[in-house]
């Protein structure tokens, strides 16, 4: 395939996706914004919940890629059945592992804030949100384990659509359920969570529906394939799940450390982290849609055509993220502005905006290396490669910065950090694309 349709094929991929990831987390930043309007106590209470909230996503983006991964090699064998029984069994399988974690996180979870450093009043917010946001999680692991079967099979339209479907339901539920409607004051905090709930079920309800529509799910030689299939799925996804796991570990030390400079600095923090992810929206969107044709090239023994899918995305993360990078930066104290009620959050938030967004171009290209190994058979070194970024790179630099610097060295390290990352993913993935075996098509895509 020549660069150019590679580039036309990858789009046609991509932007479905990427205008859901931009609906999805757009209406989290929403959230966050209506939160805010709550006061600062409520935001930075659910400034608390978020590096909790990303352990439930590690844990259902590391399956995600599993299924992807391997339902995607099974279409790219020919093995079409079996690709029917692996979408059956990871469904139930993580519906189950997602559920038992939830109880778990909800038994446990005044130790767990408590250690966090939450303060009595921000356990009382806690206390009364958990339990909803602990059910829209699990309803969102389900969705998202069913956006994995769509997009193994190179449907990337339908999660898209279903994701801005989801967030539309949440923008319109969210005012309602946080500050009521008339006579009645509404729910506060806890509302954002029911909101989203509901979102999720009419998502996952469609989502359901089509699966049966297209049999892409069996109920026959279920057993059979389990024993046959468990070890490769662990093989990716034990690995896999150690690197989503990693940066919800990273962001609870790292609220940590801001939590020791006052409750406006965890709200900001809180806000960043919500906006990072939306600024990440087309890496995010590329660490969906690629895998899985990566996933369908490996299984066909096409490593050229490898090569120059990961030159193409890294090229488009490097322009695309440093270009919005900058604008947002520029444009940081209205950004802030528009998020954040409080002068002090505000002006915390635009000093973090300035230094991260631009930061986020290196961040992109650890991420995309990051999927790309779960994808071609390299899980162990992605998962060595997240916990380096991680606990290499960007907590020394974070605490570093916070020590010396206070908030402006908690925004500059974590620039550094990710800076660092960026650096280190780019030498790993010329050193493992230029094996012998590999190298066909390398200068192409280099």
């Amino acid at each position: 395939m020549h660069q150019r349709e590679l580039a036309i094929t990858l789009w046609r991929q991509t932007w479905p996706m990427a205008i859901g990831v931009l609906a999805l987390l757009g209406f989290q930043l929403v959230d966050s914004a209506f939160i805010a309007r709550l006061g600062t106590a409520p935001l930075a209470a659910q400034s608390f919940t978020f590096p909790i909230s990303f352990l439930i996503i590690g844990i259902q983006v590391g399956m995600g890629i599993a299924i992807a991964a391997l339902i995607s090699r099974a279409l790219g064998a020919g093995e079409s059945e079996r690709a029917t029984r692996l979408s059956s069994l990871v469904l139930m399988t993580g519906g189950g592992v997602i559920g038992l974690l939830a109880i778990a996180l909800w038994a446990f979870h005044v130790s767990i804030f408590q250690l966090l450093g939450a303060d009595d009043t921000t356990l009382g917010y806690i206390r009364a949100y958990w339990a909803p946001q602990l059910f829209s999680a699990w309803l969102g692991a389900m969705l998202y384990f069913t956006y994995s079967v769509f997009r193994a099979h190179g449907d990337t339209k339908l999660p898209g659509k279903i994701m801005v479907l989801s967030s539309l339901i949440n923008l319109v539920l969210d005012p309602l359920f946080i500050f009521g409607l008339g006579d009645w004051q509404g729910w506060g905090l806890p509302g954002a969570a029911w909101a989203t709930a509901i979102a999720f079920a009419v998502g996952l309800s469609v989502t359901s529906y089509k699966l049966a529509r297209r049999r892409w799910a069996s109920q026959h030689g279920l057993w059979l394939e389990a024993k046959q299939s468990w070890r490769p799925f662990t093989g990716i996804a034990a690995p896999a799940m150690v690197s989503q796991l990693m940066p919800p570990l990273a962001a609870m030390l790292a609220i940590s450390v801001v939590a020791g400079l006052g409750e406006s600095e965890v709200a900001a923090w809180g806000l960043a982290s919500r906006l990072e992810t939306l600024s990440l929206m087309v890496i995010l969107a590329m660490t969906m849609s690629l895998p899985p044709w990566l996933g369908r090239c490996y299984g066909a023994g096409d490593w050229e055509q490898i090569h120059q899918l990961m030159g193409l995305a890294i090229k488009v993360a490097l322009v695309w993220q440093l270009s919005l990078g900058i604008v947002l930066a520029a444009g940081a104290p209205w950004l802030a502005l528009a998020l954040a009620g409080n002068p002090d959050v505000q002006s915390e938030l635009t000093l973090l905006i300035r230094f991260l967004l631009p930061s986020y171009a290196a961040l992109g290209i650890c991420m995309l290396v990051v999927s790309a190994g779960n994808a071609l058979g390299w899980p162990l070194r992605a998962m060595l490669l997240s916990s380096a970024r991680l606990f290499i790179c960007y907590l020394p630099c974070l605490w570093l910065g916070s020590q010396f610097f206070g908030w402006w060295g908690v925004a500059a390290g974590a620039a550094i950090g990710n800076l660092l990352a960026g650096l280190m993913a780019w030498q790993v993935m010329r050193r493992i694309l230029s094996r012998p075996h590999r190298q066909a098509g390398y200068a192409n895509s280099t």
